[in-house]
């Protein structure tokens, strides 16, 4: 990897606007010699002079001009994020002061960071490794608790701990084999081919545990593809609302109000929901909410979780069972909302439990804003069986982790059918050793340039 870690570099690391205090990060084995040129501390004693890890006082300064009355901290390597030298600047939260802190620091030799080059520094010099490192930008973009806990665990090397175990027992698997095809005159049987299918099989098992928190991962992070599905006027942008606590969705006793898609992000009861108010399906001659209704069955048949939003207050109606029916033949989890109850139940609702599970329909008043925590608990209920708890979970999160764990789950399947047909001992080796490199992607440990780059082009600037 041919990455330039020799220059020093700057950015300002807090968000851009007004406020109380911003902060200007440098980073780079001459953090402290731009600092000596453009920084005078209280009482005019020498940068060098200011011990590690301390905070001084003091004005930035572009020649003779003094641009702000700052706060610096000098942190020396190796302990550092980077562990490279760093410098951060506490200064004056004013858009226009921050940029001319930054960009004294440029005039006097710090270079321009690019996203996430502070972090990658973090990972090059071997601070942390390639899972950590993309747990630092999970935990910036976090929206729920659960997330921040996942994230947090992952760049404390839960994940990494778990990864470096495996192949750790892969590696000295290996090894026992490549002694019995090297030196067979000695094979004592150390590790017999029943052994290495035992120990494989324990690996495997791992590996899939692994890969089954990584579906989990995809929903915390990415939250899960909601779409509120019914007939026109049931009471689903009213719904939407209710459930963004918003007046955002247009609400009218007008059928077919809602013809355009509309989206929200929200966390209920830790569960993460992508959430999506639809046009109402039913059968029309206008040639706009045909368009809605179309773009409504798109959505559902992509959504990962459907609210299916009728009206108590009425006879259900063959449109009603025509998407029950949907929701049957693509079995998509789904809560079944009831809605108006405040007007009175006239639907029959033992006429749908042929087509959806009955504890996952609820009566309720989205008007008088009655049922809807019980809503919330059978959505939670839905995804996760009682408390969510990830303190000591191993999580992979992202699909590039995923991926990984697939190639690493073909691999060790293959080393257990070399096995069940005897074929050559360095088939294991070959396949074992594959399936280390899978895992090794995950930590960076074998990973192209590029993905480095894709990665690390994701964060913010001065992270």
């Amino acid at each position: 990897m041919n990455f330039n870690l020799e220059n020093t570099i700057a950015a300002i690391s807090t968000p851009v606007g007004a406020g109380g205090i911003a902060i200007v990060r440098m980073s780079g084995k001459n953090a402290v010699s731009v600092l000596e040129r453009v920084f005078i501390p209280a009482g005019n004693k020498s940068v060098y002079d200011i011990k590690s890890h301390t905070v001084t006082y003091g004005n930035i300064v572009d020649e003779n001009r003094i641009i702000d009355e700052v706060l610096v901290i000098v942190m020396l390597a190796p302990k550092t994020y980077t562990r490279e030298n760093v410098v951060e600047i506490n200064c004056h939260g004013g858009i226009k002061v921050v940029k001319s802190v930054l960009d004294v620091l440029l005039k006097n030799g710090a270079d321009m960071a690019m996203p996430g080059e502070f972090t990658k520094r973090a990972f090059l010099n071997g601070r942390i490794d390639l899972s950590q490192a993309e747990a630092v930008i999970d935990l910036i973009n976090a929206k729920t608790e659960l997330l921040e806990r996942a994230s947090l665990n992952r760049l404390e090397g839960i994940l990494s701990k778990k990864v470096k175990a495996l192949r750790e027992e892969i590696l000295t698997m290996t090894a026992h084999i490549e002694v019995n095809i090297d030196y067979p005159e000695h094979d004592d049987n150390i590790l017999s081919r029943n052994m290495v299918c035992q120990k494989t099989q324990e690996l495997l098992k791992s590996v899939q545990n692994l890969i089954n928190t990584a579906d989990m991962g995809k929903i915390i992070k990415d939250g899960i593809k909601t779409v509120i599905l019914g007939k026109p006027n049931v009471g689903k942008s009213s719904l939407m609302n209710c459930l963004i606590d918003e007046d955002k969705a247009i609400v009218t006793n007008i059928p077919g109000t809602t013809r355009d898609i509309l989206e929200e992000y929200i966390n209920v009861k830790g569960v993460p929901l992508n959430i999506i108010d639809t046009a109402g399906i039913r059968k029309t001659d206008d040639e706009i909410e045909k368009i809605g209704v179309e773009k409504s069955k798109e959505y559902a048949k992509k959504a990962d979780f459907i609210l299916f939003v009728a009206d108590g207050s009425r006879i259900f109606e063959k449109e009603d069972f025509d998407i029950f029916e949907f929701i049957k033949k693509e079995n998509k989890k789904t809560v079944v909302i009831i809605n108006k109850s405040d007007l009175g139940m006239k639907a029959d609702i033992n006429k749908i439990y042929d087509y959806v599970d009955k504890k996952y329909v609820i009566s309720v008043s989205v008007k008088e804003y009655k049922g809807i925590d019980e809503l919330f608990d059978k959505i939670k209920a839905l995804f996760f069986d009682g408390e969510i708890d990830i303190n000591n979970e191993t999580i992979a999160v992202n699909e590039r982790n995923k991926a990984s764990l697939i190639n690493a789950e073909k691999s060790l399947k293959n080393v257990i059918e070399t096995v069940k047909n005897k074929m050559p001992q360095d088939f294991l080796s070959m396949d074992l050793m594959d399936a280390y490199g899978f895992l090794g992607e995950i930590i960076g440990e074998k990973v192209d340039e590029d993905i480095i780059d894709k990665i690390f082009s994701e964060f913010c600037l001065g992270k």
